[in-house]
């Protein structure tokens, strides 16, 4: 049975990836209409910790640094505790969120069903939303939540808001850049999941031949080198933005693009959120439970016996992501571009 109470003070639990960070900030703006009084605080790690900065339903964040958790961890669990909340999110669904979850002393700790958990997390949350398994998007799954608790359903929306300063520096990363533009994502933290540089050559040239639009690529430090191989293509012409930007100029960015397209990635969702659309290209891991919200027709399955896999690392050369033809890309480019703006 859902809570009937008027929270003072919630947490939301969640220091997932930027895709699912970015996924449950719906969830947010859900929990601040509807608790309008409350003080909402997210508790979340640094690589996804721009994306609640200065995010309208959110009043405070308390950050955890993993990569140092043997000085940070007692600390941070007594920063939530000294909180004295009375309502927490468990969106995370393992040890850890449940962990923090008990231990921030709420009387009321929403969180995934049993059968819908990982690492015993049930065991520490005294409410659950009802068992929905893998058929349900990740999106659709954290709302639930707000259903739970009873909150007003409404359309599904974001609101990100860039300073003036991240504005400038957009502008001076699109200088050299027109004003229709396409953006290719270069990577993804799995290599299993990574397209490959000629890909990328292939697809920038169809991009610029076809339509007209300038290319962008976008990705993080770790995906340089991939970057720099797609440039070194024949025939290739695109601004290289890899490795160049912080995450909410990455979001600007892609704010300002007609088209983005790559593989399973953090900035996919990004993407969605902006209301950019997105081809994604998939092989290791399946769309059906991550895939970009509202964009399922310009999903792009990779063909393999063993995909998907959900491995990090693919011993056969990534079949399934070399199966991607350049003209099957080219196809849901001219979809998305279709379009209303």
């Amino acid at each position: 049975m859902a809570p009937t109470f008027e929270p003072k003070k919630i947490l939301i639990v969640l220091h997932g990836s930027i895709g699912d960070v970015t996924r449950a900030l719906p969830l947010a703006t859900l929990v601040r209409a509807g608790f309008p009084r409350a003080r909402l605080a997210w508790a979340v790690e640094p690589p996804s910790l721009p994306l609640v900065q200065g995010y309208p339903a959110v009043d405070e964040i308390i950050l955890f640094d993993r990569r140092r958790w043997w000085v940070d961890f007692w600390p941070f669990l007594n920063k939530i505790r000294s909180k004295k909340f009375d309502l927490v999110i468990d969106l995370q669904r393992h040890l850890k969120s449940g962990l923090i979850s008990r231990w921030s002393g709420a009387p009321h700790r929403v969180g995934f069903n049993r059968r819908d958990c990982k690492e015993f997390n049930w065991l520490f949350n005294n409410y659950f939303i009802p068992a929905f398994g893998d058929g349900i998007s990740k999106l659709d799954h954290y709302l639930k939540f707000a259903e739970f608790l009873g909150l007003e359903p409404s359309p599904v929306e974001w609101n990100f808001r860039l300073s003036a300063d991240e504005e400038t520096a957009v502008d001076k990363h699109l200088a050299a850049v027109g004003p229709s533009f396409a953006v290719l994502f270069a990577g993804s933290r799995w290599e299993s999941k990574r397209w490959f540089p000629t890909q990328i050559a292939d697809c920038a040239r169809v991009i610029r031949e076809r339509h007209a639009l300038d290319v962008v690529l976008l990705g993080g430090k770790e995906e340089r080198r991939l970057s720099e191989e797609a440039l070194a293509e024949r025939g290739v012409q695109a601004a290289d933005l890899v490795g160049r930007t912080s995450l909410r100029e990455a979001i600007g960015v892609i704010a300002r693009a007609r088209v983005a397209v790559g593989p399973d990635t953090g900035l996919m969702h990004i993407a969605v959120a902006v209301g950019t659309p997105v081809v994604s290209l998939w092989g290791a891991t399946s769309p059906r439970r991550t895939g970009p919200y509202g964009f399922d027709d310009l999903v792009i399955q990779g063909r393999a016996p063993c995909a998907p896999c959900y491995q990090r690392r693919c011993a056969i050369g990534r079949i399934c992501m070399q199966s991607i033809a350049i003209e099957e890309i080219a196809g849901k480019i001219a979809l998305a571009l279709s379009r209303p703006a």
